[in-house]
């Protein structure tokens, strides 16, 4: 059975890099949980070494995190549906909100439950994904400043995720101002300006933050040690926290180019062929993954020599070109993942989540310095 593991040290490690990043530009920051897909196994790992608020856009999932740290501040990272007040302020501590009539349901709710529910305002800077448009924003908070048990204690905004708006020092700017003109005209006071997501963090390197920018929510640069804004990596970072392993169950040499006439496969794709290789043989193997799990685009074999020819539903074939890996049936093949790929693994129960708690040799070093 194929199986994604996650590296705890280098997880670790990549945590306290962004912890001291973070800590020596005053920022307060919070974990974007949604990737681990509320796998309790991986959660456990990550609450181990995290004292920070999680974030997520899935309430079974913050429901496994307050299973395993009732004391964890749990945030709800999309606006709520309406009908699921009841259960936001029963496992969520904090709600992202653009409507007043969910938060008036949140704020019933709070009441009934006996809590104060925190929310964070959202606000459209662009990107054309949830937030109220800033014409609107100072009448929304005078309208939710009167719901009892309610407690706005930041607002924020949504970039790059749907229409891929980058942020911006103007932008970033112009929103600290908002909360200024808010605190003024309602004689009120908002903690926090979560404006900073992945894509906002190579500002930081830049001297391009506004101080007032002093709350973060980061997913991908944490499991993965990316800078979203420029496609890139960040030096100094880990970007194999997770690898997918899968067993080949069939190797042999076969033909480079299939033979018959051809329609579409699974995907609805005719795929196409270098007409060059016709008569000609390699080694292909075939492992015990498909795309109900992986998403083959998404991942990159860790074995030199070895190249993915695509994939059916539960099996993926690879070019093994002379095999000069001597690999045979029973062996397992490592790949690299991306996001994408690694949100399709933890959404599969076919494919097992495993830890590595080992320090390789030659990591040892660099991950001594945060023990």
């Amino acid at each position: 059975m194929s199986y994604i593991t996650l590296n705890s040290n280098k997880l670790k490690y990549n945590y306290h890099y962004l912890d001291q990043l973070f800590a020596e530009h005053h920022i307060e920051w919070a974990v974007v949980a949604k990737l681990l897909c509320g796998n309790e196994k991986f959660l456990e790992c990550l609450l181990e070494f995290s004292d920070k608020e999680i974030c997520d856009s899935r309430l079974t999932n913050l429901k496994h995190i307050k299973k395993i740290s009732p004391e964890t501040q749990t945030v709800y990272i999309k606006p709520p549906a309406k009908r699921l007040a009841k259960s936001i302020v029963k496992y969520a501590d904090v709600s992202f909100n653009s409507e007043i009539e969910t938060i008036k349901a949140l704020s019933k709710e709070a009441v009934l439950q006996n809590k104060i529910h925190k929310i964070v305002i959202m606000v459209e800077m662009g990107e054309l994904r949830e937030g109220i448009m800033v014409r609107d924003l100072s009448r929304f908070f005078g309208k939710v400043k009167k719901f009892p048990n309610i407690d706005v204690v930041g607002i924020g905004t949504n970039l790059n995720c749907l229409n891929g708006i980058l942020p911006d020092e103007k932008k970033l700017m112009k929103l600290h101002s908002f909360k200024e003109i808010i605190e003024e005209s309602h004689q009120a006071r908002i903690p926090f300006i979560s404006a900073g997501s992945s894509v906002t963090i190579p500002l930081i390197f830049q001297n391009k933050i506004h101080s007032g920018i002093n709350h973060f929510r980061i997913g991908e640069s944490l499991f993965f040690g990316t800078d979203v804004y420029n496609d890139s990596i960040i030096s100094g970072m880990y970007q194999d926290v997770f690898k997918l392993t899968a067993e080949i169950i069939e190797i042999a040499e076969k033909p480079m180019i299939p033979a018959g006439d051809a329609g579409t496969n699974l995907t609805g794709e005719t795929p196409q062929h270098d007409i060059a290789k016709k008569g000609k043989t390699s080694v292909r193997a075939i492992v015990d993954v498909g795309v109900l799990d992986i998403d083959h685009k998404h991942i990159e074999p860790m074995t030199q020599d070895v190249k993915i020819i695509g994939a059916s539903s539960d099996m993926m074939i690879l070019d093994l070109s002379d095999n000069l890996n001597n690999l045979k049936v029973g062996d397992t093949v490592d790949f690299s993942m991306s996001y994408l790929a690694v949100l399709r693994a933890m959404n599969s129960e076919y494919v097992d989540k495993l830890i590595d708690h080992k320090i390789h040799p030659a990591e040892l070093k660099i991950l001594e310095n945060i023990n």
